[in-house]
């Protein structure tokens, strides 16, 4: 399964038809419960372990594109440059950038502890180059790993969306205290009106465009204003933002559906 180049850097996510707008509809028939919604907060790291020891490295693809959306990343620099990743996962990020000799001191955190394993016993794990460690970073618990002011580009990609919107900002804002002044934070994550969004059944939907997968992880799909909105408030400059237009094809299996993320960088202004 391949995704492919459509359009992209538009400023709207998609023109709903009649038929999208009815199924939005539906999946407002029933929502879930107050009490199941708390558990799903309170057991987040529960799942994700569940998850990660379901699929081990094989769910998720290595990420080579995102030298090619991210310029930053192949910047030349004399200087080692010190990079974070919130969410590493597997290291489908984090193994690729290694492969191309990237000039990096990686950091790498997840909320999952056994994630964070299986980074550690993938053959290019070396401690040289990478820290990796678990994390809950809507807490304050990254700074006991992590300095104020010490990172110079933060990756949040498919991350922000599997947390409770609450805690956004909050997220957010501890990014913001790790970047040093001038500091770049790159975020890819999914669009509203995604493919994925309008799939979701009645018995599935939290709360505005937040939703419960099957296996009991979360998601929520977000607009370019609600992007705009949490990073100003946080104190980033934004450098871009805008809705990424992609088509996932699966010719074998007669699959060609619309995928629409929401891709940004923003920097932590020089005082």
């Amino acid at each position: 399964m391949n995704d492919c180049s459509d359009k992209e850097g538009e400023k709207l996510s998609r023109i709903l038809t009649a038929d999208d707008v009815e199924r939005l509809q539906r999946q407002n028939t029933r929502l879930v419960n107050e009490h199941k919604a708390k558990m799903l907060e309170v057991h987040a790291k529960k799942r994700w372990d569940i998850f990660y020891k379901r699929n081990e490295a094989r769910f998720y693809k290595d990420r080579h594109w995102t030298t090619r959306e991210f310029q930053d990343l192949v910047e030349t620099s004399d200087e080692r440059r010190n990079l974070f990743e919130v969410g590493c996962g597997a290291g489908n990020f984090i193994f690729p950038l290694l492969e191309l000799g990237l000039n990096f001191k990686i950091f790498a955190c997840d909320l999952s502890p056994r994630a964070v394993e299986i980074v550690k016993l993938h053959s290019l794990y070396n401690e040289s180059l990478i820290k990796v460690f678990q994390c809950d970073i809507t807490s304050e618990d990254v700074f006991n790993t992590l300095e104020l002011e010490s990172l110079d580009i933060i990756t949040m990609i498919f991350v922000l969306s599997a947390i409770h919107p609450d805690k956004f900002l909050r997220t957010l804002k501890n990014v913001f205290k790790l970047l040093k002044p001038g500091g770049v934070l790159l975020f890819r994550d999914y669009g509203l009106y995604d493919m994925a969004q309008m799939r979701f059944k009645p018995g599935h939907k939290i709360s505005e465009n937040f939703y419960m997968r099957q296996d009991g992880t979360r998601t929520y799909f977000f607009s370019l204003e609600l992007v705009e909105e949490k990073l100003l408030s946080c104190g980033f400059k934004i450098v871009s933002n805008s809705y990424i237009h992609r088509r996932t094809i699966n010719i074998k299996e007669n699959i060609d559906v619309p995928r629409i993320f929401v891709q940004a960088k923003a920097k932590r202004p020089v005082q």
